[in-house]
Order: structure tokens, then C-alpha cells, then sequence
């Protein structure tokens, strides 16, 4: 089997893949296909089945491992299958580790630099809040560390979420650094716990999909619950602290329209918000490029509304 970043155009291939999604459409003469949604561990492929009643292809679902036979083309200046046959594998034709998308970073490393922020948290109140998951909370820990950011758009692999804040920390850092009117205590604990909503939110590989919380509430309103229950938690808690800190998490989207209950009142909330913004987007970027080679524009993207390519050196 060849990995996703190893196929290229022109290739004929058969390998076994996670139908991360499968849709089922129409053409505009009325024909029905299937879009399909492949994954491994090295990034996802969109398929097309353009007869999906044909005998070569049997009955699958999302979340199957299945073997695809087809053809490998270039559509917008993106890799395509377009399938002509379809199996579901059977337990022991395939690693399920070879379908996890991880983190190229080292998870252990990550998350002791992260655990070095906490310990540098003054504040009494605030660090204790912050090591009420990340110090005290095995389950947490464990689940924290293996999540995805996001189940598309950016960090979604395994230890995305990590890798997510630990970037947002330390941009953090450096506007706390860099301007006095913040107070670093609350921007940073406040940036190790904006996501933390997202453990709930989105279940665990290999679905990495919205759980009926993640669809009711969202990782904001979520994130906001386990804070509180942190902040109960702590005797003497102060009151007007507690709701700075759940200021910042219930702003950090930035604008209403984005997910935001609340626009950034507070330094320390503008502050995460622009430091999450621009870690998603640079990762985003980073995404979009990673297997792109030359200066070839890529087309209009819809998230970053412009055109785009990489630099010429």
C-alpha cells in the first residue's frame, strides 16, 4: 500500500484506507456517485465513485476500512481518486496505527513544556485552576494529549490539540512580554484552557467527529463548564477572577459570528484571540502547502478568501 503524500498523478493504485466520509450525490444529468473522504496516517484523499452501483463495488460505510482500486488524477490542482472498485478489508489486512494521523512532534516533549507554563503561573488561584485537569486529572491528561483541534481546517491529528496550545501559550507569552497592560497569569492559564472544551467536544480517533455535546454546546460553552467546576472546586476562589478567566475562553473565537457567545472585552482576551487566530491559520497554511512543490497557484480558498501560493524561495 502507498501512503496518501506518496501518490501522485497518473498513478493506478489499490490499497486499503479509513473512509474517513462518504456522501452520496448527484450529477447534474441526474446520475448518482458517491464522494468519498479516504484518510491515513499521512493526510486525506477525496474519491469519487462515479458507478456506484456497479458490480466492482460493494456495500461500505463511513468508518470502514476498505480496498480501493482506481486512478490517481489532479482536479483543481488537488490529488483525486476516482474509484472503480471497492471492499471492505477484513480484521488483519491493515495496522488501525496506520491510519491515525499523529503529530510530528514529540507528544511527551509537548506536553512538559506545557507543564513548565503551569508551574509559572503566580497566581495561586489560577495555576491551581489550571492544574485542576492538567496536574491532577490522569483521564484528562490521557485524553488531552492523543485529541485533535479540529476535525477538519487545522491540528486535526492526534496530539493536534496539544501542539494547538502549546503554540498559543507561547505566543502568549511573548505578547505578555512584549506589552505591559496584560497580565500574564491570566493569559496564559486562560491560553492553556481555551480548548480544553474540545476533549468532550469531538470524540476520539479513529471518528474524530462531533459528539452530541460537541453538536449542542460546543467546545466554548463546554470548555466554560470545566472551568467552573475547576474554579468550585477552590476554596476562597475569587469571584471577579473566576469570570475573567471564563471571559477569555467564552471570547477567544473573537467575533459572534465565529462561535464567540462574547467579543473580547478584556486585553488578555484579545490577546488569546489573536494568538489562537493566527496559530490556526499558520497551521492551516502549513497544511495547504505541506505537499505542494513550485509556485503554481493553488485557487480561490474560502477560508482565507484570496487566491494562493507558496513563495518562490
Amino acid at each position: 500500500m502507498k501512503f496518501i503524500n506518496e501518490l501522485h498523478e497518473g498513478e493506478t493504485i489499490r490499497g486499503i484506507y479509513l473512509c474517513k466520509g462518504k456522501r452520496s450525490a448527484e450529477t447534474r444529468n441526474g446520475k448518482p456517485y458517491d464522494n468519498l473522504l479516504l484518510q491515513d496516517k499521512t493526510g486525506t484523499l477525496d474519491g469519487k465513485v462515479w458507478d456506484p452501483n456497479s458490480q466492482g463495488i460493494s456495500d461500505y460505510d463511513e468508518k470502514d476500512f476498505i480496498e480501493v482500486f482506481g486512478d490517481v488524477i489532479s482536479y483543481n490542482n488537488n490529488l483525486q481518486l476516482n474509484v472503480k472498485q471497492i471492499r471492505i478489508a477484513a480484521e488483519g489486512e491493515y495496522d488501525p496505527a496506520d491510519y491515525m494521523p499523529t503529530s510530528e512532534k514529540s507528544v511527551e516533549g509537548m506536553y512538559g513544556e506545557l507543564l513548565s507554563y503551569i508551574r509559572q503561573i503566580s497566581n495561586d488561584y489560577l495555576r491551581q485552576a489550571v492544574e485542576y485537569y492538567f496536574v491532577e486529572d490522569a483521564e484528562f491528561i490521557k485524553g488531552f494529549k492523543g485529541h485533535s483541534a479540529a476535525k477538519t481546517v487545522h491540528h486535526g491529528f492526534a496530539g493536534g490539540l496539544l501542539e494547538h496550545t502549546l503554540s498559543v501559550v507561547k505566543m502568549c507569552e511573548y505578547f505578555a512580554g512584549t506589552y505591559a497592560i496584560l497580565n500574564k497569569d491570566l493569559l496564559i492559564a486562560s491560553a492553556i484552557c481555551h480548548d480544553i472544551g474540545k476533549t468532550k467536544e469531538l470524540s476520539a480517533f479513529p471518528d474524530n467527529d462531533y459528539t452530541d455535546d460537541g453538536q449542542l454546546l460546543g467546545h466554548i460553552i463546554i470548555g466554560v463548564e470545566m472551568v467552573s467546576e475547576a474554579v468550585r472546586a477552590i476554596p476562597g476562589f475569587p469571584e471577579k477572577l473566576a469570570s475573567e478567566l471564563k471571559h477569555c475562553i467564552i471570547a477567544h473565537h473573537g467575533e459572534l459570528e465565529y462561535g464567540s457567545p462574547k467579543k473580547p472585552a478584556l486585553a488578555e482576551a484579545m490577546a488569546l484571540n489573536l494568538a489562537d487566530n493566527a496559530d490556526a491559520k499558520m497551521q492551516t497554511l502549513t497544511e495547504i502547502f505541506k505537499d505542494k512543490t513550485g509556485t503554481e497557484w493553488l485557487g480561490y480558498n474560502r477560508l482565507f478568501e484570496s487566491n494562493l501560493r507558496k513563495t518562490s524561495i
